[in-house]
Order: C-alpha cells, then sequence, then structure tokens
C-alpha cells in the first residue's frame, strides 16, 4: 500500500467526518478561573512521550482557563497500581482503564460512579461515541465507562526498502501472507519480530495476535461469545484460531530469536530490528500506538509503512481495537468539568495535533484534519468505518474478568510459547474463569 493511498483516504475521510461537525460537544461552559485551588487526579497506563503530550493539552486546555490543577499520572504496572489503590481507599478522581473489563468490575464492587450520576445522558453518550464503545462500561442498566481514546490493533508494520527492492506486495489474505513469509525465508530474510515484554503485563500482545485471528475465522458474534464465556475458553473455534497463529511464531525461521524468547523482548523494542540496517526481520504486528516506539528518526512511509491485519475465512470480517475507558471515583464540580472539558471535540482534536503521539480520538466528530499524522488519520477513520459497519470489537482480553484478560490469559500465552502444550494451556485458563 503505497503512501498515496493512504493520502486519498485520508482526504476522503476528511470529508465523511466533516458532515458531522465539529462544534465543541461538552454541554457545559467553564467559567475563567471558577476552579481556582482546586485539583484532579488522573491515573493510567500510558507512559512517557504520550503521558507528557496529554499534560501538556490539559494544562493548555483545563488547568490554564479554570485554574485547575489537573494531572496526568502514567504507570507501566498500571493494572497493579490501581488495584492496589481503590483497595487502599486511595483511589484516583479517574482512572483510565485499557480494560473495559476491570471498569465493569468497580461498577459491581460500588466503587466505580455511574456516568448518569455524573450529569451524562446515554443519548448525550451515544451521540458523542457511538453505541458499541458506551456499551462496553455498562452495568446493571446505567454506564461507568467514559471513552477518552482508541486505537486500532489489526495492523502490520513492515520495512519499506526492502519490500520495495524486493518486489513485495502487501497481502491481502491470510494465505498470501504465508506465502509472503515462506518467500522471505527462501531470499535471506527473518519474516517477523515479535515481542511481548511488558513488565507485570507481559503476555498481552500475543493475545491480540489470537483475537485478530479469532475474528477473520469465528467471526464477530462467536467472538463475542469467547467473551462473555458462552462458550469455553478453549472451544474448538479458538483452539483452531490458536493454531493458526502458533503456524507464524512456531514455524522455524519466521520469528526473530525463536518462540521462547518471545516473552522476554519488550513489546516497546520489538519492532527495532524492523528498522535496522540491515533489517533484523521485515514484518510486525502491533497497534497504531507502536509509532510511538519506533526509533528515532523513523518516518512513516519511508522507512516503514503498514497493511492491514489479512482477512483469512472469506466473507468474515472483522477489526480489533482497543483503548481507554475512563472511570470515576469522587463526584465533586472539577471532576465533573474535568471529564467533559476532556472527551470535548476541542480537546480531542489538540490532543491528535501532537507530535510524535498516535492517540486517536474515540469522540465521532473529530475531523481527520486533526490529526498531525496523515496516517493517523487514516487509521482513525478506519476504525470509525469498523464501528459504523458492526465489525469492529474490543480487545477480548480487556473485556474479560481480569483473572482471565489480564492474568491466566497473558501468562498462558507465555508458558505456550516456552514450550508448554496448547490444550494444557488454554485448559488451564477455562478453569481460571470465576464461577458466577
Amino acid at each position: 500500500m503505497k503512501r498515496m493511498k493512504w493520502l486519498v483516504l485520508v482526504a476522503a475521510f476528511a470529508m465523511v467526518v466533516a458532515a458531522c461537525g465539529d462544534d465543541d460537544d461538552t454541554g457545559t461552559t467553564i467559567e475563567s478561573g471558577s476552579l481556582e485551588g482546586t485539583s484532579v487526579s488522573i491515573f493510567g497506563a500510558f507512559t512517557s512521550i504520550e503521558a507528557d503530550a496529554v499534560n501538556a493539552v490539559i494544562d493548555e486546555k483545563f488547568n490554564g482557563p479554570t485554574g485547575a490543577e489537573a494531572f496526568y499520572e502514567g504507570s507501566e504496572s498500571f493494572e497493579e497500581q490501581v488495584k492496589i489503590r481503590v483497595d487502599g481507599g486511595n483511589a484516583p478522581d479517574i482512572a483510565l482503564y485499557p480494560q473495559p473489563g476491570s471498569v465493569v468490575e468497580q461498577a459491581a464492587a460500588g466503587e466505580a460512579i455511574a456516568l448518569e450520576d455524573l450529569g451524562f445522558t446515554l443519548d448525550e453518550l451515544n451521540a458523542t461515541f457511538g453505541e458499541y464503545l458506551v456499551g462496553l462500561g455498562e452495568f446493571e442498566g446505567k454506564h461507568y465507562g467514559i471513552p477518552t481514546n482508541t486505537n486500532s490493533k489489526s495492523l502490520v508494520w513492515y520495512n519499506l526498502p526492502v519490500f520495495e527492492d524486493q518486489g513485495y506486495d502487501t497481502p491481502g489474505t491470510w494465505d498470501e501472507l504465508t506465502a509472503l513469509s515462506d518467500q522471505m525465508l527462501t531470499d535471506g530474510f527473518t519474516p517477523w519480530c515479535i515481542g511481548t515484554g511488558s513488565e507485570a503485563a507481559t503476555g498481552w500482545p500475543a493475545t491480540d495476535w489470537m483475537e485478530d485471528i479469532m475474528l477473520r475465522t469465528a467471526g464477530a458474534d462467536v467472538y463475542d461469545q469467547w467473551v462473555d464465556h458462552s462458550i469455553p475458553f478453549n472451544d474448538p473455534a479458538v483452539l483452531r484460531a490458536a493454531g493458526l497463529f502458533q503456524d507464524v511464531w512456531g514455524t522455524e525461521g519466521y520469528v526473530l530469536g525463536g518462540a521462547a524468547t518471545i516473552p522476554d523482548i519488550d513489546f516497546r523494542d520489538s519492532p527495532d530490528p524492523m528498522l535496522a540496517d540491515p533489517p533484523g526481520c521485515l514484518m510486525h504486528r502491533q497497534a497504531s500506538f507502536i509509532v510511538n516506539f519506533f526509533p528515532e528518526g523513523s518516518v512513516v512511509g519511508t522507512d516503514v509503512d503498514l497493511f492491514a491485519f489479512p482477512d483469512i475465512d472469506e466473507g468474515v470480517k472483522g477489526s480489533l481495537i482497543a483503548g481507554e475507558l475512563g472511570a470515576v471515583f469522587d463526584d465533586r464540580p472539577e471532576v465533573r468539568a474535568f471529564i467533559r472539558s476532556f472527551i470535548s471535540t476541542d480537546v480531542q482534536c489538540t490532543m491528535g495535533a501532537q507530535e510524535g503521539v498516535s492517540r486517536i480520538s474515540p469522540n465521532v466528530n473529530t475531523s481527520a484534519d486533526c490529526y498531525a499524522d496523515p496516517v493517523v488519520a487514516t487509521i482513525a477513520g478506519s476504525i470509525l468505518d469498523a464501528l459504523r459497519a458492526g465489525g469492529a470489537r474490543f480487545d477480548a482480553s480487556d473485556l474479560m474478568p481480569s483473572e482471565v484478560g489480564s492474568g491466566s490469559f497473558w501468562t498462558g500465552m507465555n508458558e505456550w510459547m516456552r514450550g508448554d502444550a496448547l490444550e494444557d494451556v488454554f485448559q488451564d485458563i477455562e478453569d481460571s474463569w470465576p464461577a458466577g
């Protein structure tokens, strides 16, 4: 897929979203200096340049005008730390969960505050984010998760110069992807870089591979049944998806370093060999945010490009997405004001304009020209298209109960790649599913 095609898609997307309008959608106006002396704490998983960019926008768009002191704090061990803080009675005002299932758990425990109790209406939320994203945080008829970011996970990045030099075509089907990987081996290249290391969350990139394959084989309806445990975790449809994934990481020569090293390679470092000279691999499957971790000086469209994760079964379409849902733990005027400001079209557009950051707004009124990077703008368009078509699904591990989704599923992937039998690993994950 050449750069010109991306630019054409960006232009088309811009015309579509322009029809939605770009009026501020917060429904409230904050008087200058009206929140002087107040503070709002926000806690989440993203760190580094992304955290700095978010705090810069908060300062410009919220703290400056209102006089408040809102601050985002990120932790690479967020899943562990937020549980400790909530259980210890020291919850942040707002926690940005990558796992919607955790938001529902906080609602069930009586910790999170319903968005309806914070002054939102369901019609307002649906008009801003669409029913699917809003529904991810539903519990007993109320909604507890405010969408604050989204990204596409169904992407494969590749070394553009080598593809051009070798005359490789980007694959549109799984069979074509397999044939391309085999050709790369024949030509003396390693097809894939895969790394799933992520501190306490090690294993999650492998679950993403599983989920992308599940969507394109079993389809969205069976995917939903897998998520809510209407079928067992080790249902034949799931085992088939696992087998296809194993055809990638388990085929000799396909993965740089071999399968057993995958859990030891930090996911942030795993694309580096693809962009080395000479390259250690030629392809890397990862979400849109991985551009934040490319080696300094790497240019999308020159050094690296991307294609959509390919179709597998004929007639089965899907797109894997992820993001954050904000759960609110304290109802104060400044917290309400911050949420409405943060999700507004104006603030979300400003977020998209931050250089070197690929945060994508879940607010459907945010237009393509907000984004500093045209490739990110195109990815944003593809997410909205998938949501409208009903084929988009959130990361399954993030929707499952935390004992499984951010527990046994993650660790099971590591055990499997280190040599444990597929059937045993998936039976153990099934056995870990909480009763009731």
